[in-house]
C-alpha cells in the first residue's frame, strides 16, 4: 500500500466522520449521552491533523498512531473501543497486506473490541456491524458486498433491545433506534472500501 493510498484512507475516514457528526450525535442523543459524533469527530480531526506525516509511516505504524490518538482524544466508551480496533490491526497487518492478512487482522481486531467491551453481537453495539462484515470478508465478498453488509447490519440494530452500554439503561425504549456505534462503524468501513477501490483504479 503506497503513501498516497494511506493518505486517502485517513482523509476519507476523517471526512466521513466529520460529515456525519451531527447525524451520529442525534442517534446517540436518542439512546445515549448525545456525544458520539462530536467525540468521534474530535478524534479523527486530530488524526487528520497529522497528515501527511502520518501517511508517510508504514501501515502498521500509521494504524498504531491512529489507535493511540483515538484512545486519547475520543471520550466515553468509543475511544477505547475504536482505538482498540486500530491498535489490534496495527499488531497484525504487515506493511503490504494481502486479502488473507486483512481477513485475519480484522477478525482479531473485532475479537479485541468484543473483549474490551465485554459484549457480544446482538447487544446493539458496533459489534453488530463488525462481525457480519467480517463474515463477508472471510467468505470472499467484494468491496461492494462489504459496504452493503455494513449498511444493512447497522440498520438491523434498529429493532434490537440494547443490553450493553448506556443504551441498555433505557430498556425497551432503546428499541426503534439505530445504534450510533454501529452506524459510525458502517460509515468508516465504507470509506475504507472506497479508498482501496480508488487505489485499484489508479493502478
Amino acid at each position: 500500500m503506497d503513501q498516497q493510498t494511506r493518505e486517502h484512507l485517513v482523509r476519507g475516514v476523517s471526512a466521513v466522520v466529520s460529515d456525519h457528526a451531527e447525524e451520529l450525535t442525534a442517534l446517540d442523543r436518542a439512546i445515549g449521552d448525545g456525544d458520539h459524533g462530536i467525540n468521534l469527530k474530535r478524534g479523527f480531526d486530530a488524526v487528520a491533523a497529522e497528515l501527511p506525516a502520518l501517511a508517510a509511516k508504514p501501515l502498521p505504524e500509521m494504524l498504531k498512531t491512529i489507535g493511540t490518538t483515538l484512545v486519547m482524544k475520543v471520550g466515553g466508551a468509543s475511544g477505547p473501543l475504536f482505538g482498540t480496533f486500530f491498535l489490534e490491526l496495527a499488531k497484525n497487518l504487515p506493511p503490504e497486506p494481502d486479502r488473507a492478512a486483512l481477513v485475519q487482522a480484522t477478525a482479531k481486531a473485532a475479537a479485541a473490541v468484543k473483549a474490551r467491551g465485554r459484549s457480544e453481537p446482538g447487544q446493539k453495539t458496533l459489534l453488530d456491524v463488525l462481525f457480519p462484515v467480517q463474515a463477508v470478508l472471510e467468505a470472499g465478498g467484494s468491496g461492494d458486498a462489504v459496504k452493503a453488509e455494513a449498511a444493512a447490519a447497522a440498520e438491523r440494530t434498529v429493532p434490537l433491545l440494547a443490553t450493553r452500554g448506556r443504551a441498555s439503561f433505557l430498556g425497551e425504549r432503546s428499541v426503534g433506534h439505530m445504534d450510533p456505534g454501529a452506524r459510525s462503524s458502517s460509515l468508516i468501513i465504507a470509506a475504507v472500501v472506497d479508498a482501496l477501490a480508488a487505489q485499484e483504479t489508479r493502478r
